[in-house]
């Protein structure tokens, strides 16, 4: 599948986390395909696959973001991870939802066994800015090869206030 995206590595582009870190982002009706990923306490199993299969469809019916796409992942429980993928319009062969509210994003970077310090570090930046955090998605900006040939593995929490 081409890339789109300029990205050096062919695959992931590099993340700015300037836009995201500690950010509030009002979205109304924002796309997203929804679809799954099984996982074994809370490690994913086949996500390159399940996010290759949505772009694909997401290329095909040309409606790719004009920045990458946010992906977001909601851990709903330790054997599966639901996941929305950003689009710019409906896709008749996928589940389709959207997502309106007002959210808080923090950036965080380091190896995923830091998540949950991220999410309580997350927790304690919504209440120092008076609100409460009704549900937090984690946002994963590249996959773990290209954050391993960047340097960088930024993790985004983003909490629906």
């Amino acid at each position: 599948m081409e890339n789109i995206y300029d990205a050096e590595t062919g695959c992931c582009p590099q993340f700015n986390p300037i836009p995201w870190d500690e950010k509030e982002h009002v979205w109304d009706n924002k796309r997203f395909i929804k679809d799954s990923v099984r996982a074994i306490f809370h490690i994913p199993l086949g996500f390159g696959k399940v996010i290759q299969k949505n772009m694909k469809k997401i290329q095909t019916a040309e409606a790719f973001t004009v920045e990458p796409p946010v992906c977001l992942c909601d851990e709903t429980c330790a054997w599966k991870i639901i996941l929305y993928i950003e689009t710019t319009k409906d896709l008749s062969d996928a589940e389709m939802v959207t997502i309106s509210g007002s959210f808080l994003s923090k950036v965080f970077e380091g190896p995923y066994k830091e998540a949950p310090k991220w999410y309580k570090q997350m927790t304690e930046f919504v209440r120092s800015r008076g609100k409460e955090a009704q549900k937090t998605y984690a946002y994963y900006t590249t996959c773990p090869k290209c954050a391993k040939e960047y340097g960088k593995n930024y993790v985004v929490l983003i909490s629906r206030v």
